[in-house]
């Protein structure tokens, strides 16, 4: 089960959704696709398209020739004693292909995406043909949903506690924008939501679906939305990866010099513990995403050196205003007007 706390005006999350599901067209997988925002054939016809064999080459061979150029301006920039440390590796620059990459520039052609099984679950053409019903004691659109990935899981063979005859195969499942209003849920509206036990409730059925199960699901809740805390705590235990997405857009980050090759941060809060007490922790904390003309990389952040001699330099009056902070002893410190800055 994987989470995705959406970016603010899910734009980047969105998209992260649609590489989740074609990866799943293009490894032969069945589909199962749930929204109550957007309609899932409406989904299913914006996904990117894979890049050929021949054509990846070519995107990761001309990122890899810019990554060079960049890494020879920055040695005409960095100090002569820096130059034989390791560097760190901030983009791929080798070939070595893993997985599938896709062009976001195109559109995934109708005959690639019809040659898999897909089923959609669109929330607001299913509670038009049945009344609402609030089985489980659960928001009656969660129960619909729950009741249809289990007829699924069962009816087409994905069920692994049964002997299957047939060929297996996997399923993927994706839930856009879950424990939004949208879905009936009030949990994105106020600290104290009159049913917050739906959306938690939904995921613990869910993960004992997946678990009993050969299928993988994606979700993305808004998480800025929810004012709880409490409940996107459960919500994380439940769940057994967690990334969130921070956008750049409408923040300082965004004419910030420093972050001009990036178009926002990724958090991964949570990282699955297969057959093991403690999970594997990346070395590499600091992640960021740049959507370039035709692929989405998540990258190392790798900040250039700060060369400017107007940024964060000291004036002479705060530096003396630090010497007679100094002078005056600690007790002094709390009431000056800057602090020393280590």
């Amino acid at each position: 089960l994987v989470f995705t706390e959406e970016d603010k005006y899910d734009l980047y999350s969105n998209l992260l959704f649609k590489y989740f599901l074609a990866e799943g067209i293009v490894c032969g997988h069945d589909l199962f696709v749930a929204s109550a925002k957007e309609h899932p054939d409406n989904i299913l016809k914006e996904l990117p398209a894979p890049l050929l064999d021949d054509t990846y080459g070519k995107e990761l061979g001309d990122e890899a020739a810019a990554v060079k150029s960049e890494d020879f301006q920055d040695s005409m920039k960095i100090a002569w004693r820096y130059q034989n440390l390791p560097k760190m590796e901030a983009s791929p620059t080798t070939y070595t292909k893993f997985g599938h990459y896709y062009d976001v520039s195109k559109k995934m052609s109708p005959e690639l995406y019809q040659s898999v099984k897909w089923h959609s679950f669109y929330l607001h053409d299913e509670l038009s043909f049945e009344p609402k019903m609030k089985a489980w004691n659960m928001n009656s659109g969660y129960a619909k949903l729950l009741q249809s990935i289990q007829r699924i899981i069962s009816g087409e063979g994905f069920d692994g506690s049964d002997p299957q005859k047939k060929q297996r195969n996997v399923l993927r499942i994706g839930i856009q924008s879950l424990g939004s209003v949208l879905w009936g849920d009030d949990v994105c509206c106020s600290e104290t939501p009159e049913d917050p036990h739906s959306l938690t409730k939904f995921l613990y059925v869910l993960r004992g679906l997946l678990r009993k199960s050969l299928s993988a699901c994606i979700v993305t809740v808004p998480a800025h939305l929810m004012q709880n805390k409490a409940i996107m705590e459960r919500v994380t235990n439940l769940s057994d990866m967690v990334v969130g997405l921070e956008s750049f857009i409408g923040s300082e980050r965004e004419t910030n010099p420093l972050y001009k090759d990036y178009h926002g941060l990724v958090h991964v809060h949570q990282i699955p513990r297969l057959n093991s007490l403690i999970c594997d922790v990346s070395d590499t904390k600091d992640l960021a995403f740049r959507l370039k003309r035709k692929l989405f990389t998540i990258e190392r952040l790798h900040l250039p050196p700060d060369l400017s001699d107007t940024v964060s330099r000291a004036s002479k009056q705060d530096l003396a205003g630090s010497a007679k902070l100094l002078s005056s002893g600690c007790g002094a410190m709390a009431i000056g007007k800057k602090h020393l800055d280590f």
